[in-house]
């Protein structure tokens, strides 16, 4: 019978390894998306293609996280001035009709097309295809101890909160959703995430 540690590493080693199959199929299979997008950001907007922000992974690791540019140069200046019409409740920041956001970042971001380079942060080991998704460092500092349980395995790209939650949940559903994740995750739960993923971006429910 094989011990609790040698179970553990078999599931951690078969994770990473859908991580890294999954990002590279992806990556490949959506390179014309990829790519149509980058030239859509860059002719339609001044500034650069991708967005690098500093986002919190597994244990506290910050790590650049990338995302195509759906906002004007600037935006970050003046968040905490639009903090009151935040939508979300809690330490995210999440707002319907931001004015910061360009045209074309609306669209991308309505079916989550500004996240798909994530999928180079999978690749690198920073995220996993499922996961809490990545905190801010300021969101972080403000969590309670129990909520830094989210932090104690590495983000995703989509979760359970990205599939069931979305923009319709309080902060405190947000974190019970992903510790229920982390205390139930399992290979067959990541397939199942992964492909109500789809019906959901297909939606079109981002904001």
């Amino acid at each position: 019978m094989m011990s609790t540690s040698l179970v553990q590493k078999c599931a951690r080693f078969a994770k990473r390894s859908c991580d890294v199959l999954g990002s590279t199929v992806g990556i490949v299979a959506l390179l014309p998306v990829l790519l149509a997008s980058a030239l859509v950001v860059k002719l339609t907007s001044q500034g650069p293609v991708f967005f690098h922000q500093e986002r919190v992974g597994k244990n506290g690791r910050v790590f650049a996280c990338f995302k195509f540019r759906t906002m004007k140069v600037g935006a970050q200046a003046l968040q905490e001035s639009l903090r009151a019409q935040s939508q979300q409740d809690g330490p995210a920041f999440k707002i319907l009709n931001d004015p910061r956001i360009t045209r074309v970042g609306r669209i991308l971001r309505k079916y989550s097309i500004d996240e798909l380079p994530q999928l180079l942060n999978v690749l690198r080991g920073e995220m996993s295809l499922v996961g809490p998704r990545p905190p801010l460092p300021s969101e972080v500092a403000t969590y309670t101890p129990s909520q830094m349980r989210r932090i104690s395995v590495k983000p995703g790209l989509t979760c359970i909160w990205q599939v069931y939650g979305r923009n319709r949940v309080t902060w405190k559903r947000w974190v019970e959703m992903d510790l229920y994740y982390i205390d139930h995750m399992s290979l067959l739960l990541d397939l199942k995430l992964v492909a109500q993923t789809f019906r959901v971006v297909l939606r079109g429910t981002g904001m």
